[in-house]
């Protein structure tokens, strides 16, 4: 079983296939085969009974980092993150990572992707209109560091030019 899925290509060209299994209750990550097509055979069960689930993979300094959505089907719920030296263990969870109004509804959406714009990263999160999906929207906002910790607080608006 694999679902609410995404892919992680490392910088050493190693890709890792990143999904929700166990009926939701646990994320897998699957190390690929060098040319992406299947599963190599290496593989952790991660946060098993946690119910995680929109996964977003990145990497910042040589350590990994992993935002999650808890299942809630379309609900909005609290956003949770882990860390990790490689990408197929040892995972420590650190918590919320959002900040500011709605941050324990993680701002009325769910993780979907982390992008490195330069220097800088940007949390993306689908806002799901869960009456009228075609009508969804999504949420950018910049992702910052504080040591090994991150945080993405709400803002009405933001310049991508300013991020550090």
């Amino acid at each position: 079983m694999a679902r609410d899925m995404t892919l992680f290509k490392d910088d050493d060209g190693k890709a890792y296939h990143v999904y929700s299994s166990e009926e939701n209750s646990t994320l897998y990550i699957s190390l690929l085969t060098d040319d992406y097509l299947k599963p190599a055979g290496r593989f952790t069960r991660n946060f098993p009974g946690a119910y995680r689930e929109a996964p977003a993979v990145f990497k910042h300094e040589g350590k990994y980092y992993i935002l999650s959505s808890g299942c809630t089907a379309w609900d909005p719920n609290q956003a949770q993150y882990a860390v990790a030296d490689s990408m197929l263990g040892e995972w420590t969870v650190m918590g919320n990572p959002c900040s500011g109004k709605d941050a324990d509804i993680t701002f009325y959406g769910q993780s979907t992707h982390v992008l490195k714009v330069g220097d800088s990263y940007m949390a993306m999160f689908d806002r799901w209109n869960k009456t009228d999906l075609i009508n969804s929207r999504y949420i950018w906002l910049p992702l910052t560091f504080k040591g090994d910790s991150i945080d993405i607080a709400w803002q009405d608006a933001w310049d991508i030019n300013v991020l550090k």
